[in-house]
C-alpha cells in the first residue's frame, strides 16, 4: 500500500514521520548482528581472569548482547586473551575456521597483540594477527574488563560501519 503525502493534511504527515521508521535491510542486519555478539572464549593466560570477569555481575557483558558460547559453531566473535605458543596457533586456526561467517577476532592483551614480555622467546607468537586475521586489538597487561567492553563496543561500530558502506575495514585499535 502505497501512501501519496500529498493528499494527507499536515498533521497526519508529521504524524507519519514521527511514527515511521525507514531503513534498509542491509541497516538492520547490521544493527543485529552488533548487537547480538556471541564470543568465544579463547582464554590462554592472565587476560582470560580479566575476560570472565567481564561476564561477571559487576561488568556484565550481557547487558550489551554478548552470551559467551564455548563451541565455535555457535560463535561469531573470537576473543583471544593471553598469550599464544606456535604449538597453540593452529588449533587456533582450526577453531577460527570451524566459526560460520561473518566472524571476528578481537585480540586482547599485550601478548595477543604483539607477544608481550615473552617477545623474544622462540616459542610465542609475535601477535595473533600472525594466524587469524584481526579486528580490534586491545592493549593493556592485562586490560581491565573495562577496556574489553570499550573494544566490543568499536567492534560494534566496525559492524554497523561495513554495513553502511559495504567496505571492509582491516583492523581498529581501540586506543
Amino acid at each position: 500500500m502505497d501512501i501519496n503525502l500529498k493528499e494527507l493534511l499536515p498533521e497526519e504527515v508529521e504524524e507519519l514521520q514521527r511514527n515511521v521508521f525507514t531503513t534498509t535491510l542491509e541497516n538492520v542486519k547490521a544493527w543485529a548482528r552488533s548487537n547480538s555478539l556471541w564470543p568465544m572464549t579463547f582464554g590462554l593466560a592472565c587476560c582470560a581472569i580479566e575476560m570472565m570477569g567481564t561476564g561477571a555481575p559487576h561488568y556484565d557483558l550481557d547487558r550489551f548482547g554478548s552470551f559467551f558460547r564455548a563451541s565455535p559453531r555457535q560463535s561469531d566473535v573470537m576473543i583471544v586473551a593471553g598469550t599464544v605458543t606456535k604449538k597453540m596457533g593452529p588449533l587456533l586456526r582450526r577453531l577460527y575456521d570451524q566459526m560460520p561467517e561473518p566472524k571476528w577476532v578481537i585480540a586482547m592483551g599485550s601478548c595477543a597483540t604483539a607477544g608481550g614480555p615473552y617477545v623474544k622467546s622462540y616459542s610465542v607468537v609475535k601477535g595473533v594477527d600472525q594466524i587469524v586475521p584481526v579486528d580490534v586489538y586491545i592493549p593493556g597487561c592485562p586490560p581491565n574488563p573495562a577496556a574489553l567492553i570499550y573494544g566490543i563496543h568499536k567492534l560494534q561500530e566496525k559492524i554497523r560501519y561495513e554495513a553502511g558502506t559495504g567496505k571492509r575495514v582491516t583492523s581498529l585499535d581501540p586506543r
